[in-house]
């Protein structure tokens, strides 16, 4: 494994608003730059009252502003909700005043729920366009072709790397045959994980952009000094996303100390299982939990997350991440 690295949600906590969670979300890009993570990443989501990042171009930026060095970029972009043109020349706008620091991760899902992806899209296409346009999105980054009639300006020329994320075999075909780097959503959706990352690897095509497969695996993280306290925190996230699954999302809810008292044994199993790709305890139970992740799947970089309550134990989370992590990519280089 060559890197580690972070995925915010920019979560909204039961008792706070919107600007806390920006706030915060700029605070932990501070810490995690300090704290060696590679990329710090950020999602589109659209009408979930527990997430602030919708407008994730503009979070970008104010995160890039606020870092120094730490890669800064989207984990993803719905590219269905958007024109590859406006995305080209957004993101052209954050490499050309942040160079060599923008990742744009796309995604084919809409981040949201129907309703509101219509509101997003006005008019739905019945299509599946998503390759086509991950293409069309390239060239508008790439230099551009002589005579080109539609130029992205900025953008034109920056070459803005361009990740496909998934969590089904269609992303993961997709980037072979493209030969692009693949991001895996397997800290909510790991089903399919190793399937996906077989096929990304044994169909990979080199390209222009890649000579060899790169693969990214996602992870929940959720530290503290003790077990119960990492399990306390996590009890925010299953709550979380035991009421999305139930069509009731809402703010980040405050930890309890038994969630089986919150939520019905059927769905409590469901979420279990989503959120499975985690690791939660203390230190060395979650050094031993990530390294288990690593031997199994080999990525050539984990990416964590963890939706906790609190900024600060979130912070103190993170931190305890990044020290386990640090000596797993120094133990995998000095294997190599």
């Amino acid at each position: 494994m060559h890197h580690y690295s972070m995925l915010d949600l920019s979560p909204v906590p039961e008792g706070a608003d919107v600007a806390s969670a920006l706030a915060n979300t700029i605070d932990l890009a501070r810490h995690a730059e300090n704290l060696g993570y590679h990329r710090f990443w950020l999602a589109e989501h659209h009408n979930m009252p527990g997430i602030a990042s919708a407008a994730t171009s503009v979070v970008i930026g104010q995160v890039a502003a606020a870092t120094k060095t730490i890669r800064v970029g989207a984990g993803g972009i719905m590219l269905p909700n958007h024109a590859p043109l406006m995305v080209a020349e957004q993101f052209g706008t954050l490499a050309t005043l942040f160079p060599d620091r923008i990742d744009l991760g796309l995604g084919r899902a809409p981040g949201t729920d129907m309703p509101t992806a219509r509101a997003l899209r006005r008019h739905m296409d019945s299509g599946d366009t998503f390759p086509q346009d991950v293409v069309e999105l390239l060239q508008y980054l790439d230099d551009a072709p002589e005579g080109a009639k539609v130029r992205a300006v900025p953008g034109q020329g920056t070459h803005v790397p361009v990740w496909i994320l998934g969590s089904s075999l269609f992303g993961a075909q997709l980037a072979a045959h493209l030969g692009l780097p693949y991001a895996f959503a397997s800290h909510f959706a790991p089903a399919m994980l190793e399937q996906a990352l077989a096929t990304y690897r044994a169909t990979f095509r080199p390209s222009k952009w890649l000579a060899r497969p790169y693969a990214m695996v996602a992870a929940g993280v959720f530290a503290a000094d003790t077990v119960d306290q990492a399990e306390f925190l996590r009890s925010s996230q299953i709550l979380s996303f035991a009421r999305l699954r139930s069509g009731k999302p809402g703010k980040l809810p405050h930890p309890v100390a038994d969630v089986t008292a919150e939520v019905p044994a059927p769905v409590l199993a469901q979420v279990k299982q989503a959120l499975s790709c985690s690791a939660t305890g203390d230190r060395d139970t979650v050094r031993r939990q990530l390294a288990g992740i690593i031997e199994r799947h080999r990525p050539d970089e984990l990416i964590v997350t963890g939706m906790i309550h609190d900024a600060e134990a979130r912070r103190k989370s993170f931190a305890i991440a990044a020290e386990v992590l640090d000596g797993l990519v120094t133990r995998d280089k000095a294997a190599e």
